[in-house]
């Protein structure tokens, strides 16, 4: 009774930070670490300690998962540089120099124990991209925050298993990267694997309550047999999680779709909730332990400072570099778009087969027949012209087009100063901090103080950079940025002519569609039900085209991920007020 109590007054707690957090203009996740910290200084609360494995294997993988299925995935493959280096490189770096300043802070740690505290420390949280969305800022800069959030977590427990190792035995920097790339690689093969038979077995299932249970076990399905090889489980779940979310509008129905982003939703509301709620109710439980060793809490309070201030610092020297060598990129890629003319007409001279070198009255030189000098063959333009394949020039094409809405994306939404500054400072640490600190073995060094410092670092971030984070974007001139309205009209109109192309097709006159769709009781139709049989199968098949263009314009890039999601949404809602509308919908 009492576990039920505690986890009914949790719920409510959850509930009511939510609630809260928009009429204070504070994140729900600070205000549940505050609540947590302020209920467990009270006497009658006795220690609350609960087991990291509940976190890193039952906890993070669904979390994870959720949020790689609604990742946009065009914007990770764009961003993809900037979000590997953030989630390996810099939590490597991260955990190499912040190791070093905690073996020199702490007399008696070794060597490796204060690595495996610099990597329990690197890794963000993903309650940044929540406080960064909200406030209407760059989908850029969510993109690139969301993803770190999702990958960096392996980096950091990978590198904390290979330094607690390391504690007890020697091993080598080619055995700590061996490790690694095994870790990833079968987890990326399990993860692949499971998204995909997910999505075949789920088409399958017609009822969305049923489909969504299922989608709950996907997580662990991936995670668990990872986790058993050895490979990291939180990498497999993200796998899974991208490789569902990329195919979900292909093969699950938009009432399957519909189903799973609300009770996903939930999921991660209570989830996050508790594990925030726990972080802060776990304050007085640390005291203690810390209470009874040689250091004291003024010692892990300012060690716990000096760290946060340090991540920062470090974070700064990486993003800097990293954001100079990215605007350097866009700017080579531009450039190139100039040579786009060029190509777009060897394309068009490929396709239509035109004589290679050696062929024809002009000596094989295609500058001569166009009335140019002999150039150089070995350069593109005198090379010979070989005839392309049937969907090879549309293939062309279609990269040809991507490359250039790449292009125009990174200078729509470049990654300056400023914008960097919000990266820099939306690295909070959080939950997977203080999961991973408890993984600590008991007999470690000073143990209590490592994980009450970790404490300090994860709880210090996200009350000071969490609760800074909107001031600072708001001060920068970065939060309000609305919806594109232009876009969305071109994209309706796109969509609309996929519509009329389908009327056209099937010899219907749209302005006849129109009157039978909106007017089911019209006396001049004599039996009107099998012409609003028709006039469904007609919609949906609408719908259906409508569908596949954007899967099209979602990989050619030409569209935000906000309005193709939007247009796909629209679409999903219309789909679903048809079946629920026809006659045998409530059989």
């Amino acid at each position: 009774m009492d576990v039920l109590v505690i986890g009914v007054l949790g719920v409510l707690a959850i509930v009511l930070a939510a609630q809260a957090s928009g009429k204070l203009g504070v994140a729900a996740p600070l205000l549940l670490v505050v609540l947590g910290i302020g209920v467990s200084l009270l006497p009658f609360v006795g220690d609350i300690e609960i087991e990291p494995e509940w976190i890193l294997a039952g906890v993070l993988p669904p979390l994870l998962y959720s949020a790689a299925v609604s990742m946009p995935t065009m914007e990770f493959r764009r961003d993809f540089r900037a979000i590997a280096g953030l989630s390996v490189i810099l939590v490597v770096l991260s955990s190499v120099l912040l190791g070093l300043l905690f073996a020199w802070l702490i007399p008696g740690l070794g060597l490796a124990a204060a690595i495996a505290l610099g990597a329990i420390v690197s890794p963000t949280d993903a309650v940044a991209t929540s406080i960064v969305k909200k406030l209407g800022v760059s989908p850029r800069i969510v993109a690139v925050l969301e993803g770190e959030s999702l990958l960096n977590d392996a980096t950091a427990l990978v590198l904390l298993r290979s330094a607690i190792a390391a504690t007890a035995a020697t091993v080598s920097f080619w055995g700590v990267l061996g490790d690694f790339a095994y870790a990833v690689a079968v987890a990326v093969v399990i993860g692949v694997a499971v998204g995909w038979l997910n999505l075949r077995l789920r088409h399958r299932v017609k009822d969305a309550a049923v489909n969504t249970a299922i989608s709950f076990t996907i997580p662990f399905i991936a995670s668990v047999p990872a986790e058993v090889l050895g490979a990291s489980g939180l990498v497999a779940a993200v796998a899974a999680g991208l490789v569902t979310g990329i195919g979900a509008p292909r093969w699950l129905t938009p009432a399957h779709r519909f189903s799973d982003a609300q009770n996903w939703r939930t999921i991660e509301l209570l989830l996050e909730g508790a594990v925030f709620l726990v972080m802060g109710l776990e304050l007085w439980t640390l005291l203690d332990d810390v209470g009874t060793a040689d250091n004291g809490l003024w010692t892990a309070l300012w060690i716990g400072a000096v760290a946060l201030v340090a991540t920062v610092l470090v974070r700064t020297a990486y993003v800097v570099p990293l954001l100079q060598g990215l605007a350097r990129s866009a700017r080579r890629k531009a450039a190139r778009t100039e040579q786009f003319g060029a190509i777009q007409e060897r394309i068009d001279q490929m396709e239509a087969g035109t004589p290679a070198l050696g062929d024809g009255q002009t000596g094989g030189d295609p500058r001569r027949s166009r009335g140019m000098p002999p150039g150089d063959p070995t350069r593109m333009e005198d090379r010979p012209i070989p005839k392309l394949r049937p969907g090879d020039a549309d293939r062309f094409r279609d990269r040809v087009v991507r490359y250039v809405a790449d292009v125009d994306y990174m200078q729509a939404e470049p990654l300056g100063v400023k914008q960097g500054a919000v990266v820099v400072w939306a690295g909070m640490r959080g939950v997977v901090t203080l999961a991973a600190a408890q993984t600590l073995p008991q007999d470690t060094e000073s143990r209590s103080l490592l994980v009450l410092i970790a404490f300090v670092v994860a709880a210090l971030s996200l009350l000071i950079q969490g609760g800074t984070l909107g001031w600072l974007a708001r001060r920068l001139g970065l939060t309000g940025i609305g919806v594109n309205i232009e876009e969305r009209e071109r994209l309706s109109t796109e969509l609309r002519e996929v519509s009329m192309k389908v009327l056209a097709d099937r010899g219907i006159d749209p302005r006849e569609m129109m009157r039978r769709g909106t007017d089911e009781t019209a006396s001049d139709v004599p039996d009107p039900k099998p012409d609003f049989d028709r006039v469904r199968a007609v919609r949906v098949e609408m719908i259906d085209a409508q569908r596949v263009r954007l899967l099209e314009l979602q990989k050619a890039g030409t569209y935000s991920s906000a309005a193709l999601t939007w247009a796909l949404q629209s679409l999903d809602a219309d789909q679903i007020s048809i079946e629920l509308h026809a006659p045998d919908a409530g059989e």
